[in-house]
Order: C-alpha cells, then structure tokens, then sequence
C-alpha cells in the first residue's frame, strides 16, 4: 500500500519521506500501528502532508493518528477511476476528458474550479452520474485550488513509492519467508548499483553531444549520466530553448 508522508523539520526547511509498504493486512489497526511507528522514527514529529490512494481504512487511521495533518488524494488515482467509471466519455481524443483534465491540473482558485466544474457537468449532461457526484462531495481531498498554502513538495501522486513497489514485487515474490525477502532485496540492490556503474561508465567514455550549447546544457552534461542528458536534451529541444 503506497503512500507519501510530507514532513516539516523546522520553519526554514522541510524534508519529504516516502513509504511504499507491502502489507498482507490492510487494516484501520495496521496503519495505525505504522503511522505511530513513523513519528517515533521522527522524533515525534508528525507530518504537516499526507498524500494516499482512497483506502478507508488508511483514511480513518489517518483522521485518528494525525488529526492536525492534511490528507491528500493521489491525483493518478482519481484519474484512473475517471476512466474506469467513465467510460466513453473518457477516451483519450474526446473533448470531455480535455476539459476535465484542465480542471484537475489547471484551476488555481476555488471559483474557478466551482464554476467550471459546474459547466462542464452542465455541457455534457452529467449532473446525476454516480462517479462524478461522489469525487464532487470529496474535492477537498483531491482538488488543486482546496491546497493553496499547503506544503506537498509539488507532489500530487503516490507514483514514485508506487514504482518502488512494482521493483521490489519483481524480486520478491508473494508470502516469501524473511530470509528470502532478505535475499532478494540484497539482490535488487546489487542489480541496480550494477546498472548505476555501468551508466556512469558509459558517460565516461563518451562525452555528451550539446546540441544547442546553452550554459544550461553545459551544466547538464556534467551532471547526469548519458541517458539521462538524452533525456533531458530531447525535452529542452521540444520547449525551444
């Protein structure tokens, strides 16, 4: 179960911890237990943030353990049960799916995201559709504009520690044994330092190709791997720069 906990150190600074915990009993008790054991872990510092998928039972743990705390929906989440329950409305070419993507990413103040809310419901008819009612009654959860002020280290999606589950679920595999789990994960971590070493020699040999010679780009290519500076090269050249 994947979730992200924003934690404030001191006024000046704040740090961001993610924790992507497998767990076999994914009940109000269990993430008690775990959301107590964090604080201790944090000196007794609980989080100003916390960003989730919609399980109830995490919900409730949270609204005991951390009362004070802001919890937020994982933006990925609520998209993905657009599609689900949205059907043909929800194809990536049609109109709909465009507007309503604006109103998640886009909508800076509470108005505007009440008023276009309202239109597009309005101009396609889906006033009484059961998803769309329900995600309205809960948009203090998931909406942009309801988190102004609000510190979430830019994140609005459990994806990072969700991917670290995918990784980890590749080596390990169901009801292993805590030997095996042991194993395996000493085993990702030799696979990934491998493949870190192989980069960074790769980057050695072969010096980075600017294409446009900006101080930016020449600062990039000291700093990442080869691939990585492919990356990054292709997404400046698409902005222009």
């Amino acid at each position: 179960m994947p979730f992200g906990l924003f934690v404030g150190v001191n006024n000046h600074f704040q740090s961001v911890l993610y924790a992507g915990v497998l767990m076999r009993d994914e009940t109000e008790d269990t993430f008690k237990w775990i959301f107590d054991e964090f604080v201790k872990m944090m000196a007794g510092k609980k989080p100003i943030t916390i960003l989730t998928d919609q399980a109830r039972a995490m919900e409730k743990a949270i609204e005991e353990v951390y009362p004070e705390s802001t919890h937020r929906w994982c933006k990925w989440h609520v998209l993905k049960k657009a599609k689900e329950n949205l059907g043909a409305h929800y194809t990536k070419k049609s109109d709909f799916r465009a507007e309503f993507h604006k109103l998640v990413h886009e909508m800076l103040t509470i108005d505007e995201f009440e008023d276009g809310w309202a239109a597009l419901l309005d101009k396609y008819s889906l006033k009484t559709n059961p998803y769309l009612v329900q995600i309205y009654e809960t948009r203090q959860k998931w909406a942009k504009p309801y988190f102004a002020g609000k510190f979430c280290a830019r994140q609005t999606s459990t994806g990072r520690s969700e991917s670290a589950n995918h990784m980890l679920k590749q080596y390990v595999p169901p009801s292993c044994s805590m030997n095996l789990f042991v194993k395996q994960y000493n085993k990702l971590q030799f696979d990934r330092e491998q493949e870190e070493g192989f980069q960074e020699k790769c980057t050695r040999l072969s010096h980075a190709v600017l294409k446009v010679n900006t101080s930016l780009e020449v600062h990039a290519s000291k700093i990442y791997t080869r691939k990585m500076f492919e990356i990054f090269g292709g997404i400046m050249y698409e902005s222009g720069m």
